[in-house]
């Protein structure tokens, strides 16, 4: 009787181990596809986003100078949530190290919409401007040399507040 408790509890040990594979085995495909999927999924580049950057940027100005403090609101926000997904994607850039410089930049403009202040947003812009084309030389950029738009970029879009 002990000799075949002990080939019974040796059979279940032998099963178990081989279901126990199994699963491992399973979950461990399961997880390989997962991971192929995830390295397919799209990913903006970097310059997407610095193109982005550029687009709210332009419309942060006519915003501020018509004085739309809610459309520039959002925009500055729009900019600030776009330099914080270089800093989460793009971690392998080395440009992506001089996105805190942008920072006291963004606060200026932040601050001057938040009083509703246009000379002081004029100021703040140009600052914000500035910085950029900082930043671009310091990574060697320097031949992307941003400016203070002269007209709207988008003739769908109003930029006066109602």
């Amino acid at each position: 009787m002990k000799k075949a408790f002990l080939l019974f509890a040796v059979l279940i040990a032998v099963v178990s181990c081989s279901n126990n594979n199994e699963q491992v085995q399973s979950l461990q495909t399961r997880v390989d596809s997962l991971q192929n999927q995830l390295n397919q999924t799209y990913s903006a580049g970097f310059g997407e986003m610095m193109t982005n950057i550029q687009i709210h940027h332009a419309k942060l100005w006519f915003a501020g100078k018509n004085k739309n403090w809610d459309l520039a609101k959002y925009e500055i926000d729009e900019l600030k949530e776009t330099f914080d997904d270089i800093q989460k994607y793009q971690k392998a850039r080395s440009e992506s190290e001089m996105v805190p410089m942008i920072i006291p930049a963004i606060d200026s403009v932040t601050t001057t919409i938040e009083n509703e202040n246009l000379s002081q947003f004029e100021s703040s812009f140009k600052y914000l401007t500035n910085t950029c084309n900082d930043c671009h030389l310091a990574t060697g950029h320097d031949y992307n040399v941003i400016v203070v738009p002269q007209t709207m970029p988008f003739t769908n879009q109003k930029f006066t507040p109602e």
